[in-house]
């Protein structure tokens, strides 16, 4: 009887004798000398159950080697921590047991973290904070599985993020930008901006870095402005009121001008100070009653104005500091060092608010001079480095707590259009961790620079997912294209998933059902780790056969996709060959009595009821006499 494998593109037939030299499949799939053991292979655990002691007893009975216990959390709501919350720590010893017992390796999926903690409603430090506990915590949880060894935990690059910039492909083959996504970290807040030529100003192409400088520019520019206009509507309203008294050219009249100035000052400071007796003295003045209040509204004004100044100095300071710019740092200490004392004495004396206005100006005029602090960033770099503190982070605590044993840290590229996807995102992102990674050795746990790099290289790499990078073949991308993506993430890869589909969707067909370019990937990841786990997703395909998620699993399609042999001195017959030739592996017992044994050798048994192995359905074994 014909199953699926009869009808694969590319499959030989039960009567063709040259079957397995197939082109696209079998020996052809990858090469006659390229064939893998069935123990290079794993496959992953449902990932909707939470009984993942069972789900891992269920794959080890198909005979697999490597087996990717499943942390996601994809059904049931909740965080992305609730379904690894709740799996009992009793498994986690059982299956370490089963580990031991069976010889089997173990690998770890976490949980759908977003590393650099954006959330639907924006991102602010707390939530990336918090994703790093999230990850530290799933990490402690897969130690437990080989705390021996160094276990690879996988973590998708993004999970929320949007694909940071939209390219598309013109007649030549170049790529250019459609669009493309910022982030102003100061407002939290994230912007999708059209790559729109301006033809005012006749620009030929699109500049992004350009249009994100003047940005920055207009949004520092108008943050001062504000900043200037209070200060000033603050400093003329006061102005104004005390000016009253500057009337009258004679010396006389200027003195008592002064002195009532300082008389009106002295009691605003007294009504600001709460007190209840000046309050009361002027309940018969309504002229001084309206001065003070006038002295308030401008008061007010510039306290506005001196919480915008403080909180845009601290930006530049910052900024200045992060990027070495030192002559802004000593205009800001310049300044700085001037306006602290002052504005202490006005705090201790409110009479001098006039003090206040003044300053402002000054340090407007200060701010103007430096260079605008980058507050509106291109996603792509601003989530680099964010996610990177995260797995930085991650990777260092484990190593803090395990030394020799921490978890390697795998960084998993999600399918093609999400945030961070692409080789030269992980490539980044590895990088950008590794280096947080080294720092953070050299100066908590005073390790040396080679010592820590080391490290950082042996706990921070990547899980190269060959079915999310196909993905952009949807995009324009040819197939070229996608095997270079993979030459340039080959030297980071520490895991590999397998997946096949035609590049549109994300389908996790077995391999070879689909134009995934396997074997030139796994060859240019080989020259770098020959030992690489391969992890066969096909959930999504197991589905939509009618089963559930991993609850399926792909042994007999990926052995014959990949030729491997069916003995471990690696020889003929190899899987790829063996449907139709001989009885297949999985095929079962088979019918233990059929009834062409009884039409061969007689019919005295086949009228015999089911339970006694005949083939008569319904039938009683009483006689149906009458009991004495």
């Amino acid at each position: 009887m014909a199953d699926l494998d009869e009808f694969r593109y590319g499959r030989g037939f039960d009567f063709d004798p040259v079957y397995g030299i197939k082109e696209d499949y079998g020996e052809a799939f990858l090469g006659f000398d390229y064939r893998f053991p069935a123990g290079q292979f794993g496959f992953p655990t449902d990932p909707t159950t939470a009984n993942q002691l069972d789900a891992v007893t269920k794959k080890i009975s198909t005979g697999a080697k490597v087996i990717e216990f499943s942390g996601l959390s994809i059904t049931g709501g909740g965080g992305p921590m609730a379904h690894l919350d709740k799996i009992p720590k009793q498994h986690l010893e059982e299956v370490r047991r089963l580990k031991a017992l069976t010889g089997i390796d173990l690998t770890f999926h976490g949980p759908l973290v977003e590393p650099t903690g954006v959330q639907k409603q924006g991102w602010q430090e707390e939530d990336r904070e918090n994703a790093e506990k999230n990850m530290f915590a799933a990490v402690k949880r897969a130690h437990e599985l080989d705390p021996k060894g160094n276990i690879v935990v996988t973590f998708h690059s993004s999970v929320s993020l949007p694909e940071p910039e939209t390219y598309a492909f013109n007649d030549n083959g170049e790529k250019q930008v459609k669009e493309f996504w910022i982030v102003n970290e100061q407002g939290r807040n994230f912007q999708n901006i059209a790559a729109d030529i301006n033809y005012l100003r006749k620009e030929e192409k699109f500049d992004p870095d350009q249009l994100i400088k003047k940005q920055n520019e207009e949004g520092w520019f108008k943050q001062l402005q504000q900043v200037n206009f209070h200060a000033h509507q603050g400093a003329e309203i006061i102005d104004k009121t005390l000016s009253q008294y500057d009337r009258g050219p004679g010396k006389e009249e200027k003195e008592r001008g002064e002195k009532t100035k300082k008389s009106l000052l002295r009691i605003y400071k007294e009504v600001i100070g709460g007190n209840q007796k000046a309050m009361e003295d002027l309940k018969d003045q309504p002229s001084t009653i309206e001065k003070i209040n006038q002295i308030t509204h401008g008061d007010i004004y510039l306290r506005d104005a001196y919480s915008e100044f403080q909180n845009i100095f601290n930006n530049a300071y910052k900024a200045a500091e992060k990027y070495g710019r030192k002559d802004d740092l000593n205009k800001l200490n310049r300044f700085r060092d001037e306006f602290a004392p002052k504005i202490k004495e006005m705090e201790a004396d409110p009479s001098k608010v006039q003090i206040l206005g003044d300053e402002l100006i000054k340090g407007v005029n200060v701010l103007r001079a430096i260079s605008p602090p980058q507050t509106i960033k291109k996603l792509r770099g601003w989530a680099v480095d964010k996610a990177a503190e995260s797995f930085a982070n991650t990777a260092f605590s484990a190593y803090k707590e395990f030394k020799g044993s921490a978890p390697i840290i795998s960084i998993e590229n999600p399918p093609a259009g999400s945030g961070l996807s692409t080789a030269d995102d992980l490539k980044s992102l590895v990088n950008e961790a590794r280096d947080k990674f080294v720092e953070r050795a050299k100066k908590d746990l005073g390790m040396s620079e080679s010592q820590a790099k080391e490290q950082a290289e042996k706990l921070i790499g990547v899980t190269w997912d060959v079915g999310h990078i196909n993905m952009l073949r949807g995009k324009g991308y040819s197939e070229k294209q996608v095997i270079e993506q993979t030459a340039k993430i080959a030297p980071f890869v520490k895991h590999v998933h397998l997946s096949d589909n035609f590049g549109i969707e994300h389908t996790e067909l077995p391999m070879g059902m689909g134009n995934v370019p396997t074997k030139p990937m796994l060859d240019l990841i080989h020259k770098y780790n020959d030992k690489v786990k391969k992890i066969v997703e096909t959930g999504d395909w197991f589905s939509r056969q009618g089963g559930l998620a991993q609850t399926q699993t792909p042994v007999r399609q990926t052995l014959m996709a990949f030729g491997s042999p069916t003995h471990a001195t690696n020889l003929p017959p190899y899987w790829n060959q063996l449907a139709g030739i001989a009885p297949g592996y999985f095929l079962g017992q088979g019918n233990i009595n059929p009834e062409i044994h009884h039409s061969l050798y007689g019919a005295g048994f086949s009228n015999l009821p089911l339970e006694l192995g005949g083939q008569m359905g319904g039938r009683s074994r009483a006689s149906g006499a009458p009991i004495e």
